[in-house]
């Protein structure tokens, strides 16, 4: 079991202390305030512009925050290379198909975010209540944007919450065309590594150690498909042999189909 890194939330400016209370408590954090300087490694940082986490200390790199206006994220959005790419085909987009999807690993939604724009309705769940918090903020700041705000607010919604328990407690009615799993996967190699997005999100919430038991309720709920996102060379899930795979130069989608 990781050990929980220690989080405070700090904020800008004084015109901010009512938020970075409320969310300190949301989320049962120390506050940082000129009074209280708490010894934390790791701030969750309010400014003009949004939330970040920032890594304290000589060296820490720069602050995570969610984004779906601008960087990589705009990128995979408009160049991404359409139902052609390999996550669309993995997910079974073919013509005009836009299938529900759940994401019950939905990280900083990258992915998700993808799905989306391409036509899906995806349902978030994260059960890091910070990345959770970092998600949520991202997605508010992307719905008043106005060139994919009207999609945002249409096609994402956040649920806080275990995987595992949000699929199980799903009514057949509620049961989606997708579940698409892209859990952590325990790697001990540095290279692995190499991103700031996943040291922290590794220092945050630990390997899904869990996937496998993730992988087998995600099975009985999916109507047509659970998609596993891996590294290339990784070993599937425990569990069922998928029915496919996409294979990328560095990832892998496991394809599980769904047989009436």
């Amino acid at each position: 079991m990781v050990t929980p890194p220690t989080i405070a939330v700090a904020f800008e400016s004084p015109a901010m202390l009512a938020d970075a209370v409320a969310l300190a408590a949301e989320l049962a954090l120390p506050l940082v305030t000129e009074q209280s300087l708490v010894p934390a490694i790791y701030w969750l940082f309010l400014t003009g512009e949004r939330l970040e986490l920032r890594k304290r200390g000589a060296g820490a790199p720069g602050p995570v925050y969610v984004d779906f206006t601008a960087g990589v994220a705009d990128y995979r959005r408009r160049f991404g290379g359409g139902r052609q790419q390999p996550l669309a085909r993995a997910a079974g987009l073919k013509g005009v198909a836009a299938p529900a999807v759940v994401d019950p690993t939905a990280g900083l939604g990258h992915d998700a975010f993808v799905l989306a724009c391409l036509g899906c309705q995806v349902r978030l769940i994260e059960r890091s209540p910070v990345i959770a918090a970092l998600l949520r903020d991202g997605l508010q700041r992307a719905a008043q944007d106005p060139d994919i705000g009207k999609m945002v607010i249409e096609r994402l919604s956040l649920h806080h919450g275990n995987g595992q328990d949000y699929l199980q407690g799903l009514d057949e009615s509620q049961w989606p065309d997708v579940i698409y799993l892209d859990p952590m996967y325990p790697h001990r190699r540095k290279a692995a590594l190499a991103s700031k997005e996943m040291r922290l999100l590794r220092a945050l919430a630990g390997d899904d150690c869990d996937a496998p038991e993730l992988l087998a309720v995600a099975l009985t709920r999916a109507r047509r498909r659970v998609v596993v996102k891996r590294p290339r060379l990784a070993p599937v899930l425990s569990g069922p042999a998928p029915d496919a795979q996409i294979i990328t130069p560095n990832t892998r989608f496991d394809l599980y189909l769904r047989h009436p």
